[in-house]
């Protein structure tokens, strides 16, 4: 398969780049800084191109089976998140190919006994309004997304912290925050990157986004968002 991963040097996107490589597949990495790209681990199936996701050509995007939307922004230029999804969905429209998977926030799971969108939990917190806006727009993409009718796209969201980190075991969900047996809320990025391959090897969802998280027990022990949402 050839994965085109826009945002692969970040954190969620080097773990997959990391993982479709040694699964054989053929990467296609996009970022925008020419230095980190070229820190990715040597492969022959890797190809790097410096550029801007906003850039990028039918043909580019043809060229390709999936399309990985991992890209991080800053606070300040979340509404990028909704920007890019429109734009893509905009180039594909009604084309066969490639795929196209999109990694979400957390912030519109549901959690709590009334099934509120955790983004409110966010939201209610001072101490997360440096970059509330991510969790606000990643909403709003996933909103977008559920109109598309005639694309072929699928979302992840990962638990509410979302961090660096090895594969564990995982646990499965649709809409609803998980946590695990202590109450923890945690996916890893290699998790992550696990949940991302098995999906495109085997499909399992269409039109619709599922959520990941880590099974058992890690390190941090409070419910509270990482500002790192993708």
């Amino acid at each position: 398969m050839k994965i085109m991963i826009i945002g692969a040097t970040g954190m969620a996107g080097s773990a997959i780049t990391k993982l479709a490589l040694e699964r054989n597949h053929t990467v296609v990495a996009i970022g925008r800084s020419e230095e980190k790209l070229a820190a990715l681990p040597a492969n022959p199936n890797l190809q790097t191109k410096a550029k801007d996701a906003f850039d990028l050509t039918l043909s580019e995007l043809q060229a390709v089976d999936v399309v990985i939307d991992a890209m991080a922004t800053s606070p300040d230029k979340a509404y990028r998140h909704v920007d890019l999804a429109t734009k893509l969905i905009a180039q594909l429209r009604e084309q066969q190919r490639p795929r196209l998977l999109f990694i979400l926030g957390a912030g519109s799971l549901t959690t709590g006994d009334d099934q509120h969108l955790f983004v409110h939990d966010i939201e209610s917190n001072p101490a997360n309004a440096a970059f509330v806006a991510i969790p606000q727009n990643q909403l709003a993409e996933l909103t977008f997304l559920r109109t598309v009718t005639n694309v072929d796209w699928v979302g992840i969201s990962p638990a509410a912290n979302f961090t660096a980190g090895p594969a564990t075991p995982a646990q499965y969900g649709h809409d609803t925050l998980l946590t695990n047996t202590t109450g923890e809320s945690v996916t890893n990025s290699g998790t992550m990157a696990v949940a991302v391959l098995n999906e495109l090897e085997t499909p399992k969802h269409h039109q619709e986004r599922f959520t990941v998280a880590n099974q058992f027990v890690a390190l941090h022990r409070q419910l509270t968002p990482s500002p790192t949402f993708n």
